[in-house]
């Protein structure tokens, strides 16, 4: 039986925003090592599921999916945003 995990997207490293980053996802995890290509050298496998990734408004819709479709899952849970307020004179201290 493949197994999902349900996370929510995390921020961009590279840029400000946050745009995308409250929809939740659904992908399955590798169900097949990945081989090198003997001719390219590029990294497959025959696991098409991997190629699956869903996006659910929700936890709760994601979860309500999983168990719908009989699919065991697992939730990773959203980092703890850090905010760290400092003002420009900060820099003079």
């Amino acid at each position: 039986m493949k197994t999902a995990r349900i996370y929510q997207r995390p921020k961009n490293a590279m840029q400000s925003g946050r745009a995308r980053t409250d929809r939740w996802i659904l992908d399955f995890e590798p169900g097949e090592k990945q081989t090198p290509d003997p001719l390219t050298g590029w990294a497959g496998s025959g696991d098409t599921q991997g190629q699956l990734r869903l996006g659910f408004p929700t936890m709760e819709a994601a979860r309500d999916y999983a168990e719908r479709e009989g699919i065991a899952y697992h939730v990773i849970a959203a980092p703890e945003r850090k905010l760290k307020l400092q003002a420009y004179a900060d820099n003079f201290r």
